[in-house]
């Protein structure tokens, strides 16, 4: 059953193979969303047009509405709070190389209460472990097993693989002002959500599934060769954040 209440997201880049999974999985779990295709190579552009066609989702092509390359996230950003703020709903952010359970959003939006601002699943790999981002739950898992799989309000940073911005942060926080030199603004707007007094929560037990950076391959070196992947990001001005 679509809820009313959110108005879903999906950044998308190249990388159909993990990318249509994860719209399929939205969309088979009764929800619409708007797949916002940052440049993608003209095939994929087009194949996201067939999978349009096929099933109930929108998509915009990022190239229709500026010249400036990929990333283009605040972009992206700046038009969904808009989007979220005329209809009255809450924003939930999906990466594409995540894969949603069939409950996923409706655990999210279950958590919404007031003074909340974001709402994360954690994020697992195809073992069931915790992953990247939220990989610290498995390291120091000694800490966090009290928990067990309950909801806790965290200061740590947030990343956007599944979250929801509760439309009271939306209303608070103005993604006008997100900064154009950086490329990714999830540690900003997290960051902003605590500083505006709200509480960002994290679900333990709610899990997708997280296949890290398949839309950006040059990524993977943060887990192959680390000390590439921060040369390469300090000399080429890469994934600035």
């Amino acid at each position: 059953m679509v809820d009313e209440r959110l108005h879903i997201i999906m950044p998308v880049k190249d990388s159909l193979e993990i990318a249509e999974k994860a719209i399929r999985a939205i969309v088979d779990s009764g929800h619409t969303l708007c797949v916002y295709d940052d440049n993608s190579l003209p095939e994929n552009a087009q194949r996201l047009d067939q999978i349009a066609a096929e099933t109930n989702i929108q998509v915009v092509h990022i190239s229709n509405l500026t010249n400036h390359p990929s990333p283009n996230y605040r972009l992206v950003l700046q038009q969904a709070q808009q989007k979220a703020l005329q209809e009255y709903k809450h924003l939930v952010i999906i990466e594409s190389d995540v894969i949603i359970q069939s409950d996923t959003l409706m655990q999210l939006v279950a958590e919404v209460k007031q003074g909340v601002g974001m709402v994360a699943a954690a994020t697992i790999d195809e073992r069931g472990v915790y992953n990247f981002p939220y990989h610290y739950l498995h390291l120091h898992r000694w800490r966090y097993r009290w928990y067990g799989k309950k909801t806790i309000a965290t200061k740590k940073r947030f990343s956007f693989c599944c979250t929801l911005l509760t439309n009271e942060l939306l209303q608070k926080a103005d993604f006008q002002l997100l900064d154009p030199t950086k490329n990714w603004y999830d540690v900003t707007i997290s960051h902003w959500s605590l500083k505006l007094g709200l509480r960002n929560m994290l679900m333990l037990g709610n899990t997708v599934l997280h296949l890290p950076h398949s839309s950006r391959p040059w990524k993977r070196l943060k887990y192959t060769n680390p000390l590439l992947y921060y040369w390469r990001k300090i000399t080429q001005r890469k994934d600035r954040i």
